[in-house]
């Protein structure tokens, strides 16, 4: 006989949707939630269903937020005259873990790769340009990973910003080639911006 249980076999495919969980951990999750109290798993479905609907994009940086502008976009305590670029929200979280930033950010969403079908039109790089319009912004950092399709985004932008006299630097290579700014430690990602270079 087939042990066919269905809302579980469901709640492991959903838990196996998720990158990096195999068949086994999503199991070991569906399983976890099944001998939680019912409340818990009233919690964590209320948790997911929230994040989903108040979670969006900062309508000035791009990065995520539950607000129309995010907390760092919206402190009085920022430069406003520097704007790191990166790829991805959870960069901004990397380099917020390290405290030594004060500037501010833009989340290109992705970066340029023809071979994904990935043009510059499809990144947040028109929103980037229309911030840099009010003469504010002295220096725009270039922390896209430090990978082909990296470089070659960060010497696109690079293209587009320096005609404004805007300077155009690049994070050192702290940060090894081929790497996620999201899984560097908080002392490469401190030397590697102490160690930027202009491109």
């Amino acid at each position: 006989m087939n042990y066919n249980i269905i809302p579980l076999n469901e709640l492991v495919n959903q838990f196996s949707r998720l990158p990096g969980i195999g068949k086994k951990t999503a199991q070991r999750l569906a399983f976890s939630i099944l001998e939680q109290p019912a409340e818990y798993a009233e919690k964590f479905a209320k948790a997911l269903i929230e994040a989903r609907e108040k979670i969006h994009f900062c309508s000035c940086c791009q990065a995520l937020t539950d607000l129309d502008i995010c907390q760092i976009c919206s402190s009085p305590q920022r430069d406003r005259s520097v704007i790191c670029v990166v790829e991805g929200p959870k960069d901004v979280m990397a380099f917020e873990r390290m405290n030594e930033y004060s500037g501010l950010y833009h989340v290109l969403h992705g970066v340029i790769s023809p071979l994904d079908g990935v043009t510059p039109d499809k990144l947040k790089i028109k929103e980037l340009m229309s911030r840099l319009s009010n003469g504010e912004v002295k220096e725009i950092i270039m922390a896209t990973n430090p990978t082909v399709e990296g470089e070659a985004t960060a010497s696109y932008i690079s293209r587009l910003v320096k005609p404004m006299g805007i300077k155009v630097t690049r994070l050192a290579y702290g940060i090894p080639v081929g790497g996620d700014l999201q899984y560097a430690d908080e002392f490469t990602l401190a030397r590697s911006l102490e160690g930027r270079n202009e491109i």
